[in-house]
């Protein structure tokens, strides 16, 4: 397959978005935990030259900036049976809102495999595009983020919704 990558400046710093195909294959942090080897990334392309990387690095500048809730873009992913039922479950997790790792080991059949569901969600290869930043700990706290927490915190402060950033004191 054609697979290719761009660099994205974005206020939570440079993206890499890398596309097979027309379709939309990862999305990755700097210094991000899981980073496929550079050769599996295919050559560094010019996003605007790019209609599939385009779409992606314009979609999410309007999502960045606060003017977008959700993605329209093709995209492929190719984990193993139980990543790929995470990352399905956490595709639906609606914007503005968040679940545990717990949550989403019931929704499999098992509370006992959330440890196992934390190992898919650190391994989703399209981060912010399958929103795995909306899986917090039991407690509420934020844990495991392949782009690091305080990323991790800024997309759940960009979603956060109006009342609730309202409410807080600080």
């Amino acid at each position: 397959m054609n697979t290719r990558h761009a660099i994205v400046p974005t206020p939570l710093g440079d993206l890499t978005v890398v596309a097979s195909g027309e379709s939309l294959v990862g999305v990755y942090f700097p210094h991000h935990w899981y980073l496929p080897p550079s050769a599996e990334l295919g050559p560094e392309t010019d996003a605007g030259q790019d209609p599939p990387l385009a779409r992606a690095a314009a979609q999410l500048g309007e999502y960045l900036a606060g003017e977008r809730t959700s993605f329209d873009l093709a995209t492929e992913t190719h984990g193993d049976p139980l990543q790929e039922q995470v990352w399905a479950m956490l595709r639906r997790i609606p914007f503005g809102t968040t679940t545990t790792y717990g949550a989403l080991a019931e929704q499999l059949g098992n509370k006992g495999l959330a440890q196992t569901v934390g190992q898919a969600v650190g391994h989703n290869p399209l981060s912010i595009i399958v929103p795995c930043h909306r899986v917090v700990g039991s407690n509420g706290k934020l844990t495991g983020f392949a782009g690091g927490l305080s990323r991790k915190q800024r997309l759940l402060e960009l979603e956060e919704p109006a009342e609730v950033r309202a409410g807080r004191l600080f």
